[in-house]
C-alpha cells in the first residue's frame, strides 16, 4: 500500500469523526489538533486507521506524533515490516 493511499484512508476517517471537514482539502502538514479535534477524536482516527490496514501499533509508537504525514510515515512503516 503507499503512502498516498494511507494518508486517504486516514482523512477519510477523519471526515467521519469531525464532519465539519467534510469538504477540507488536507494536507500532509496538517495537525488534526489545529483542525479542531481533541484528543478522544485523534485517538478515534487513528485506530480507526489502523483497523482499516489490519495494524495494530502501540499507542505509545503514536505519541508525539506532529502531523498527519508523520502518522503516514508511522503506518506504511509498520506495513513494510509485517
Amino acid at each position: 500500500m503507499t503512502k498516498d493511499e494511507i494518508f486517504e484512508i486516514i482523512t477519510s476517517h477523519a471526515r467521519k469523526v469531525l464532519p465539519e471537514l467534510e469538504s477540507y482539502g488536507f494536507k500532509p502538514d496538517d495537525q488534526l489538533k489545529e483542525l479542531g479535534a481533541n484528543s478522544v477524536d485523534r485517538a478515534e482516527i487513528t485506530m480507526m486507521a489502523m483497523e482499516s490496514l489490519s495494524l495494530q501499533v502501540p499507542r505509545i509508537e503514536m505519541a508525539g506524533v506532529k502531523d498527519l504525514s508523520e502518522l503516514v510515515e508511522i503506518l506504511h512503516g509498520k506495513l513494510q515490516s509485517n
